[in-house]
């Protein structure tokens, strides 16, 4: 699991470590939570626009993230920063369906990012990857992290609720 920045590091993580799991290597691993995922990319998605300016995570400032922490000379659409590079995905995708790994998506309507989780999600269900997505109305980036009972709600909720149906595969 990963909130934030943290949700990206999982995303790009999981790819790497399920071309290890199908070459055999002893893993065992059920489920991936990307939350609140700090994904980009150079054009805007609607959420974005619409929530450009915010107290929590304003696009001036993640835009500044990524200029920082992207190879010099890349831009948002690099592979670290947007999983929708390269047209559809990385191939890598197809380790993460082989090994029958879940993907929950977690985010919130008043995330500037949740149009890039959603966009993933569905990216991910038509790779045949088995995804639980949840988005919530209203909220923030990282809200569950910021609101002590929203996080509650959501450890005892959301989190607790994957984690079981992972280990009841």
């Amino acid at each position: 699991m990963g909130t934030s920045a943290g949700g990206n590091i999982a995303y790009l993580v999981a790819l790497r470590t399920a071309v290890q799991v199908n070459k055999g290597r002893e893993l065992r691993i059920r489920g991936v939570m990307l939350h609140h995922a700090f994904f980009g990319g150079v054009e805007r998605t609607g959420s974005e626009e619409r929530l450009a300016v915010n107290a929590t995570l304003a696009l001036e400032t993640a835009d500044l993230c990524w200029e920082l922490s992207l190879p010099h000379g890349a831009d948002r659409d690099h592979q670290y920063c947007n999983p929708m590079a390269g047209g559809g995905g990385s191939e890598l995708l197809e380790d993460v369906r082989a090994a029958g790994w879940k993907v929950a998506v977690v985010d919130c309507e008043g995330d500037p990012l949740v149009d890039r989780c959603k966009e993933t999600a569905r990216m991910m269900e038509e790779k045949g990857i088995e995804v639980v997505a949840h988005f919530e109305s209203g909220g923030f980036h990282g809200w569950e992290v910021m609101d002590a009972e929203k996080g509650k709600e959501f450890n005892g909720g959301v989190l607790k609720k994957f984690v079981q149906s992972c280990l009841d595969a």
